[in-house]
């Protein structure tokens, strides 16, 4: 079978990472991605190998005065590609889908765009075979694809008769200076925010009320998940349920992963062992924050909100082009991208108080 031909539209925080993701799957082939100005990110994607377009005439002009090679124009890599991952800021990539449309192109938007852009919302654990053969998807944002690979396991499990989650979200991406320092909480003071209308996006028989609030810092999202059950549970039976649940893994405190901070150390000592980035594209509950009380569950997770998402815009390319089942996508996936290696065993507390007891995440 040929390889799907992709291209990426914008090479951001999240353009970045898809575009290296693609270039590491066999089935896959990237043409190229699509960048405006020729910053440090250009002239390392040209170092990488990549071939960069440019949106239009003026874009290709700033590319030649800094002598940063640019192959041609967005739209002749767009007519070129199977499959058009959109990663462009959010609110742009709809502006894009009249060109993809004409061109008769697949795409795949990001979570900054709204449900209506596309025809199915989109996580890969919950929701595949929905998206097969679409022309248009959107894979949701971090907070929700975080939110929707948990509740849906668990709603699989026990069911939830409701949810409500508090988010506290970082203030920006690391790069990000536009805001300045930050010494300040902002909430967003229409509840539910968006985050939890997004779940229900993709798991709409899961009800959910979502809190959000930013944060001053740069690192990751943190979130305090509370859920109604409609079975019994326990701990162990919980803890269980996630060691066997795709893109997430169990952390402790135990293990000095006590912070948002230390969890991004641990992602940098062992990204050598994943591929080179410190990226963390599995949702990381704290084990030792679950707490089952009577039909109440609570946990406690961290988002890093860079990378988590793209692991499910590599499976959504797969299920537009309908070329294989979602437990082969997710397979593949992970093996390239090397999620799940440079792991170690989460020191659980089970049973009686006290002991300490190492089970495999």
């Amino acid at each position: 079978m040929a390889k799907v031909k992709v291209a990426v539209n914008g090479y951001g925080v999240i353009g970045k990472r898809a575009a290296d993701a693609v270039a590491k799957q066999d089935d896959m082939e990237l043409l190229g991605v699509v960048k405006q100005h020729p910053d440090y990110s250009a002239k390392v994607a040209v170092l990488k190998g990549y071939k960069i377009y440019v949106p239009d005439q003026a874009s290709m002009d700033g590319f030649k005065k800094a002598s940063v090679p640019a192959a041609g124009l967005a739209e002749d890599l767009f007519k070129a590609a199977d499959v058009i991952l959109d990663c462009t800021p959010g609110k742009v990539g709809v502006t894009y889908k009249p060109l993809y449309q004409k061109l008769g192109k697949k795409a795949i938007f990001q979570g900054g765009e709204k449900k209506d852009v596309a025809e199915v919302s989109f996580t890969a654990q919950c929701n595949y075979d929905k998206a097969r053969g679409k022309q248009f998807v959107r894979v949701v944002s971090c907070n929700t694809t975080g939110l929707s690979r948990t509740l849906w396991a668990i709603h699989q499990a026990f069911g939830i008769a409701k949810s409500f989650v508090v988010l506290l979200r970082r203030a920006a991406d690391p790069n990000d200076i536009k805001t300045g320092p930050i010494n300040a909480f902002i909430p967003e003071l229409t509840v539910p925010s968006h985050q939890g209308p997004d779940v229900q996006t993709v798991i709409p028989e899961v009800p959910i009320t979502t809190v959000a609030l930013k944060a001053n810092s740069t690192l990751m999202h943190l979130h305090v998940v509370n859920a109604t059950l409609k079975k019994p549970a326990t701990k162990d039976a919980v803890i269980k349920l996630f060691q066997g649940t795709p893109r997430v893994k169990l952390i402790s405190g135990a293990d000095g992963l006590q912070s948002t901070a230390q969890i991004m150390d641990y992602g940098r000592d062992t990204a050598s062992l994943r591929g080179g980035r410190d990226d963390l594209m599995k949702i990381l509950v704290w084990a030792d924050s679950i707490t089952v009380k009577g039909d109440e569950l609570i946990y406690l997770m961290a988002i890093h909100n860079e990378s988590d998402v793209v692991p499910e815009t590599i499976d959504a390319i797969r299920a537009v082009m309908n070329v294989c089942d979602v437990k082969t996508s997710m397979a593949k996936t992970d093996k390239a991208l090397h999620i799940g290696e440079g792991e170690f065993p989460a020191t659980l507390l089970v049973g009686e108080k006290g002991k300490e007891t190492a089970m495999l995440c």
